[in-house]
């Protein structure tokens, strides 16, 4: 085809098969994002999970098809591969060791998915996560879960009725008796007066 164009038309075919090109890689970017928001949207609704945690998840989809989406435009416009993927290592590394540094706090944010999916327990549950064994730990009602702690209304103790943070990491590391909502909660002991 470029042989049948006039000499004057014949330089401008490279840049218009570039930006077609690029149009269409930025079509297919866009489509694809509509396709994961909507799956992500009705698994969130099987699945009832949090809208936290649905955003999350939309938010890190979106960030792979965009990264994705900027790879594939360099390369339209001769990014070479080899220094995209230079870049890409130096990047990993310093990613690898902030990763290692906040492992805990990634650690806790998996947890918190975990505890979404799995359900150990959920909001108004009276648990008890245990030390050892049987011996008693701390024990209250699940008022809050967030990313990092859930929050427990303590039931017992000196400080009864204070509330404590405990890292969603320790419920996978202990021991956990559960008794479900308000109405599962033990009956009070009633004197002989």
């Amino acid at each position: 085809m470029k042989h049948y164009l006039p000499p004057s038309l014949q330089q401008w075919l490279e840049p218009i098969n570039t930006g077609l090109m690029i149009a269409l890689i930025l079509l297919v970017a866009w489509l694809f994002r509509l396709f994961t928001r909507h799956l992500l949207a009705r698994l969130g609704r099987h699945y009832t999970l949090p809208a936290p945690i649905e955003l999350a998840i939309r938010r890190l989809s979106n960030f792979v098809i965009w990264t994705a989406t900027a790879l594939a435009l360099l390369n339209q416009v001769g990014v070479a591969p080899s220094v995209l993927w230079t870049a890409f290592t130096g990047f990993a590394a310093v990613g690898a060791v902030a990763f290692f540094a906040a492992w805990s706090v990634l650690s806790n944010i998996f947890c918190t998915f975990l505890i979404f999916t799995t359900r150990p327990f959920r909001l108004g549950d009276q648990i008890e996560l245990l030390e050892n064994g049987e011996k008693p730990g701390l024990k209250g009602v699940v008022t809050d879960i967030n990313l990092i702690y859930t929050t427990l209304s303590e039931i017992g103790g000196p400080v009864e009725g204070t509330l404590m943070q405990i890292p969603n990491s320790l419920f996978f590391q202990r021991g956990l008796r559960r008794w479900r909502g308000t109405d599962a909660l033990p009956a009070p002991i009633q004197g002989d007066g």
